[in-house]
């Protein structure tokens, strides 16, 4: 089983998510704070029938309902690292993600509305 995603150090973080907003970013900085918002969603919607999915750094299985063991989830969210960043701070709103099609978002309970911002 793979290992859980743990938070950064809030250092760390902030100093990414600082390049991140002057538009200095590397792969380095967009991995810690993809895994690191994961890793806060995971802690604040603990669950399995949800599959929150940001390749090519990692996904988490979170929100209550149905657990998923093997093969596609039923309810599956995918995006990219920028978005999943921007949704998970606040600076781009949920559902304007959804309808840019920034992120897809299929099944039941994927409406991550209720527990963003991180």
């Amino acid at each position: 089983m793979p290992a859980r995603l743990k938070p950064a150090d809030p250092a760390d973080a902030r100093a990414a998510l600082a390049r991140v907003r002057d538009g200095d970013a590397g792969k380095d900085d967009l991995r810690l704070l993809t895994k690191h918002y994961l890793a806060l969603l995971e802690a604040r919607a603990p669950g399995r029938s949800v599959e929150v999915r940001v390749p090519p750094y990692a996904a988490v299985q979170c929100i209550e309902g149905v657990r998923h063991t093997r093969g596609t989830p039923p309810a599956v969210v995918e995006t990219d690292a920028a978005t999943w960043i921007a949704v998970a701070t606040g600076e781009l709103a949920w559902g304007d993600a959804v309808d840019a099609g920034r992120v897809s978002a299929s099944g039941e309970r994927t409406d991550l509305t209720p527990y963003l911002p991180l």
